[in-house]
């Protein structure tokens, strides 16, 4: 009973996984990549879009990267989305392409990067915690309503927590390689 509970969830477990993966990927090292800034939400004709759903993004050299908005008339909002970021980046319009240099990452700077980083990965182990703690409620319920035994919940605990903790060795790894990426 319960672990059909926990088999409908796995997906959730995952998607939190994920969503850290693609946190993490936009905290940026010493060089240029698009994942930086291509998540960035801009207003564009009302509606709220990514910039990589408005341009093609390129990086010509190590620390630049190229933004080619499709639309001439993106230009200005994706400036605008890049400038309110908190990246720190200075976007300069270049007729119909926007170039971001990156400037070589400080100490203190690459400090506030990893302390971001960590924020980043207990965001995701939150959202985890919540997914473990909704299907615990769940079984609980299923045990109350007679619909399942008492062990039941020993037992979803406990594959819950292998579940949790093979988890969270998998942030534990995402956080050191990038943090070995920043520091380097």
């Amino acid at each position: 009973m319960y672990k059909d509970l926990i088999s409908q969830r796995k997906k959730d477990f995952e998607a939190a996984f994920d969503y850290a993966k693609g946190e993490v990927a936009g905290i940026r090292t010493g060089r240029a990549h698009s994942s930086l800034v291509e998540d960035i939400p801009v207003d564009y004709m009302g509606a709220r879009m990514t910039i990589k759903e408005l341009a093609t993004i390129t990086t010509p050299e190590p620390r630049a990267l190229m933004i080619q908005p499709w639309d001439k008339g993106a230009v200005q909002v994706i400036e605008k989305g890049i400038r309110e970021s908190s990246l720190g980046l200075n976007p300069v319009v270049n007729g119909t392409a926007i170039i971001l240099n990156l400037p070589p990452l400080t100490e203190e700077r690459r400090k506030e990067f990893v302390k971001l980083l960590h924020q980043k990965i207990e965001e995701s182990k939150i959202r985890a915690r919540q997914v473990r703690e909704d299907v615990l409620k769940k079984v609980q319920a299923e045990v109350r309503e007679k619909k399942g035994r008492e062990d039941d919940v020993r037992f979803a605990k406990d594959d819950l927590q292998k579940i949790i903790d093979d988890l969270n060795k998998r942030f534990d790894e995402l956080t050191k390689k990038k943090e070995q990426e920043l520091m380097s």
